[in-house]
């Protein structure tokens, strides 16, 4: 007992200079040392029926080496985004919210579980930032249990409303703690901190990727994001509404490009965190005379109020994901427009004369 703590003390003390322990994680089965079976790689998406999970999962399942769990409440996402998957041998889905534990054996974790769209998230805020805290902790735990490599998808929201442009991972943010969408920023916030935490005393292999503004097919219809409100709006002939004063500017992101940048994070040996984002920086204005051009030509734009909070800017400096990643977008918003826009015409039901 005493020779115990004493060791035990030992080892803690001996690496209490730098504020991390030698203890390292699990190997997830012993099956990955195997001379003779190979087994698959076994990978859980959190939140993989959502829009972006669930091209993630497209991905993934292309290579007949994974095997793919997705778990998902479908608070925002939907059976339909993974129908395709349904029934597949290497393929999974479990309905479950991570904020209770998760029991699975995996080798990489994608935690992309959150609602993130201010229309989802400002619903229930509580519930977000449960989902962002507790959600996190739960898959962090998972991953120590296991021995998983963890991969967060945290958000440009982390930068807050910023007082630098573009924004580089090394600014600490400007974020609002008390505001209405504090619940997704700070949550987002606290999530990286818990990554780091469990990284630096438990030996966790983590990955954080801050997305930005992402754009493309399977995107909610009334989700309340820029892109898919115009693009929804145009081909219901209604006002494209943007928010005063409309020299606020975004960065899009067709989901192709995300989802390349999310598994080249994954499989890197980078902790993170990375910006992964389109660098292309557009007006509000901008962005609907381009979808009324596109869409619509005869549809009005109208001016409406802002909500609190809003970032005045928002452009990634992507050179981290350039230089270690050796990833850099490559389909330019005028190319994604019309492919979301092939997707919604058909949910919709609108179909062109």
């Amino acid at each position: 007992f005493i020779f115990f703590f004493s060791s035990y003390f030992a080892e803690m003390a001996t690496n209490s200079s730098n504020g991390t322990t030698t203890k390292s994680p699990p190997m997830p089965s012993p099956l990955r040392n195997s001379k003779f079976l190979q087994s698959n790689m076994r990978i859980l998406v959190t939140g993989g029926a959502g829009f972006i999970g669930s091209h993630l999962v497209d991905r993934l399942m292309q290579n007949e080496k994974n095997e793919v769990i997705v778990a998902d409440n479908y608070f925002t996402g939907s059976k339909d985004n993974l129908k395709k998957w349904i029934g597949h041998p290497r393929f999974e889905l479990i309905r479950h919210d991570v904020t209770e534990p998760l029991m699975v054996e995996v080798d990489r974790i994608y935690h992309l579980a959150c609602p993130a769209s201010p229309i989802f998230y400002k619903y229930n805020p509580v519930k977000t930032i449960k989902t962002n805290v507790i959600g996190t902790l739960n898959m962090l735990g998972l991953a120590k249990r296991v021995g998983a490599r963890i991969l967060l998808t945290s958000t440009s929201e982390v930068y807050g409303d910023p007082l630098v442009h573009p924004q580089p991972e090394t600014y600490w943010g400007n974020v609002n703690p008390i505001g209405v969408r504090s619940c997704y920023d700070e949550g987002k916030r606290v999530a990286e901190t818990l990554m780091f935490d469990y990284h630096r005393q438990h030996g966790i292999e983590i990955r954080i990727a801050r997305i930005f503004n992402t754009y493309g097919p399977r995107m909610n219809i009334d989700d309340g994001r820029v892109v898919s409100n115009f693009i929804a709006q145009a081909l219901r002939g209604e006002a494209l509404t943007v928010q005063k004063p409309g020299t606020q500017t975004r960065s899009f992101c067709y989901v192709s490009d995300m989802v390349d940048g999310l598994m080249r994070l994954m499989e890197g040996d980078q902790t993170g965190p990375i910006n992964i984002g389109n660098p292309g920086e557009f007006t509000m204005v901008e962005l609907a005379e381009t979808v009324k051009e596109l869409i619509k030509p005869d549809v009005e734009i109208k001016m409406v109020e802002n909500t609190p909070d809003d970032p005045r800017q928002r452009k990634p400096d992507i050179s981290k994901a350039k230089e270690v990643l050796g990833w850099e977008p490559k389909v330019k918003l005028r190319e994604g427009l019309p492919l979301m826009e092939e997707d919604f015409r058909l949910r919709l039901g609108v179909f062109k004369k």
